[in-house]
């Protein structure tokens, strides 16, 4: 397929991301989410990585989450698999403006491969969420992207649309998805980041809301 379709694709795509809010989702916020992140390599099979991650909520004028992520990635099984563990520390602002917080451990396997010459990549996570002012709960997620094998600009841009399931295993139910759109940048070898659109939905109570959200991504190679 010539550049020019798979360019026409990927902006379908993406345009079917940015309106499904308005199908399912009756109540919707607008959000701001920013995250930087620094990997070390250990050596050739183990890497070292750190996330933090800030999000503002409520039309985007305050700060409503914030979490860091320390964990370490294994990639001696395989150049198409990589298994990783990580503990993410987080911290949310409920409607009444009081802040909780969440110890999450998680686990997590992610394969890469090619479908219909599209760069695919599939991560699996279950995570154990010890919440402060909530019941403890496994979630399993998971999260397919495409990505466009073709490069632009100097910056090596990549158009890329995804979608990510949340299942609480307790409930046995999707209880939140996520659908984005975005296009990733590499500065230099080393700096590499992306901008999206995601819109989220989430069930609470029987009651599916959704959120719209610009995000932006910092990533440093060492």
């Amino acid at each position: 397929m010539k550049a020019e379709k798979w360019a026409i694709f990927v902006l379908v795509l993406t345009a079917a991301v940015m309106s499904g809010g308005d199908c399912f989702a009756d109540d919707e916020d607008f959000q701001y989410w920013s995250k930087a992140g620094v990997y070390f390599d250990i050596n050739k099979d183990w890497r070292f990585n750190f996330e933090e991650e800030f999000r503002l909520g409520d039309d985007a004028g305050e700060l409503s989450y914030h979490h860091f992520e320390p964990g370490f990635v294994y990639r001696g099984f395989a150049d198409c698999l990589d298994f990783g563990f990580n503990y993410r520390q987080a911290y949310q602002k409920d409607s009444r403006g009081k802040w909780s917080e969440e110890h999450q451990p998680n686990v997590y396997f992610t394969l890469r491969g090619k479908f219909f010459g599209l760069d695919m990549s599939d991560r699996s996570r279950l995570e154990y969420r010890d919440r402060e002012n909530n019941k403890d709960v496994w979630r399993y997620r998971n999260k397919l992207t495409l990505k466009l094998p073709l490069e632009f600009t100097e910056l090596k841009l990549k158009p890329y649309v995804a979608d990510e399931v949340f299942v609480t295993v307790s409930d046995d139910n999707i209880d939140r998805n996520r659908l984005y759109g975005g296009v990733s940048v590499e500065f230099s070898e080393n700096i590499k980041g992306d901008v999206y659109y995601l819109w989220q939905s989430s069930r609470t109570s029987g009651k599916w809301t959704g959120i719209n959200v610009v995000g932006t991504s910092l990533k440093f190679y060492f």
